[in-house]
């Protein structure tokens, strides 16, 4: 499982910095602009990635054995709820979106098959205590960025912009 979630990180990283390139070819209106979605434009939907994403590393972060590879997100926002909107200036979203991208990307190089298997305990937004081990939660936590990421694709492509290939065989011949 190891293997598979670190190439996982790397996608996270890939398809974020492709998105976030072509999503940069919108003014701020079309960004910002009200699409019907559940997170209602291309930057909120971009938005709540990045919050879940924070919700869910600072819940690893309460594992000893997370603790020292998360250290710095203490540098980055703490949302309150999954509609927070951390950055309304998109160039400064995709500075923290690259820089979280490295923050997953060095994380990804603690892991073990020992710590995978490790109990997180947490409390989910309704404020209900929760167990499940790291490796399960991770799985949940790049599936998440996955389904997120394809609306803001749909959303793109509304906008006139066509993100380009977006399968991880694709990144993966890439890497060749």
């Amino acid at each position: 499982m190891t293997e598979y979630l670190q190439r996982m990180a790397v996608y996270n990283r890939w398809m974020n910095d492709k998105l976030f390139a072509k999503a940069s070819e919108l003014s701020d209106e079309a960004l910002c602009e009200d699409r019907g979605a559940f997170f209602s434009s291309i930057s909120g939907t971009l938005n709540h990635i990045m919050v879940a994403d924070l919700f869910w590393l600072s819940r690893f972060a309460f594992n000893k054995h997370c603790r020292e590879a998360l250290l710095s997100l203490a540098d980055f926002p703490r949302p309150e709820s999954l509609r927070d909107i951390l950055f309304e200036d998109f160039n400064e979203l995709t500075a923290a979106r690259a820089k979280l991208d490295a923050l997953i990307i060095d994380f990804c190089q603690t892991w073990t098959e020992n710590l995978l298997a490790q109990p997180i305990r947490y409390r989910n937004t309704a404020g209900e205590k929760q167990e499940r081990q790291l490796g399960p939660l991770l799985q949940h936590f790049f599936n998440h960025q996955t389904h997120h990421r394809g609306q803001v694709t749909t959303l793109l492509f509304q906008a006139g912009i066509d993100p380009g290939p977006t399968d991880l065989l694709v990144m993966m011949m890439e890497d060749k």
